[in-house]
């Protein structure tokens, strides 16, 4: 199909160790990007690589300005900037620690808008770019328990749009991407402790399933393609119908 390969584009996915991230790698990998597996985790980063053509793996520690300054001087023109990377954690809003507010705010919002404000000058400057920010579908409907979480990543809402505005004339486009419940090692994680969520999560999904990392990183790599010029300034769900907009 014309419009869909990315030959001779670099693009960087944060968080690229993840389940999530990896699937969305792979998926720009195949179609021709140079892919630069972002991860503070750089051991994961390196094996995620290890299986891609061409990919490189590179530390970041999103938490740090300085970290991200040195990634950003270090990894050359970008021209596809998926911010995947994120931290969740899970406590009644009253009984949270602010300290974990911080964390969430350094890596799920903080960091990606440093990072974008490192790069995307060279986007306008080469008079094209991608910007896709993978929020959660929390942010756009709530959910129990990730006040702080979802406040965060509800702020990249606002910063895509914003620069969806800002970027339009340089042929750079920004869209936000929110997975719903997505089979990940970290919900594996927080339902260990309640034995059968996962059904039951399952069985209020429209579709009847868990999403699958890979459902994800489908249409974060369409949004990177020529074919998704026009489309910009978005917020789009993989949700399986949990959420309809």
């Amino acid at each position: 199909m014309d419009g869909m390969r990315l030959d001779g584009r670099t693009a960087v996915v944060t968080g690229g160790a993840g389940a999530i991230g990896s699937a969305i790698a792979t998926d720009l990998t195949a179609l021709g990007a140079r892919t630069v597996i972002a991860d503070v985790d750089l051991p994961g980063a390196e094996k995620v690589a290890a299986g891609l053509a061409g990919a490189v793996p590179m530390a970041v520690d999103l938490t740090s300005p300085e970290s991200v300054e040195r990634f950003c001087g270090a990894c050359g023109e970008v021209d596809i900037l998926v911010h995947n990377a994120g931290v969740s954690i899970v406590e009644p809003f009253t009984e949270s620690d602010p300290a974990h507010w911080d964390l969430m705010w350094q890596v799920n919002l903080r960091g990606p808008m440093l990072m974008t404000k490192l790069l995307l000058p060279g986007m306008t400057a080469r008079r094209w770019g991608r910007l896709v920010f993978v929020s959660s579908d929390g942010a756009r409907a709530g959910s129990g328990g990730e006040g702080a979480y979802a406040a965060t990543k509800a702020g990249l809402f606002g910063l895509a749009k914003t620069l969806a505005r800002e970027a339009a004339r340089a042929e750079v486009t920004s869209n936000v991407v929110c997975p719903g419940p997505t089979d990940t090692p970290m919900l594996r994680r927080v339902s260990a402790a309640e034995p059968g969520l996962v059904d039951r999560i399952a069985r209020g999904i429209p579709l009847r399933r868990l999403g699958a990392p890979a459902d994800v990183a489908g249409l974060v790599a369409f949004l990177c393609t020529e074919r998704a010029a026009y489309l910009t300034g978005q917020i789009l769900s993989v949700s399986g119908g949990v959420t309809m907009h």
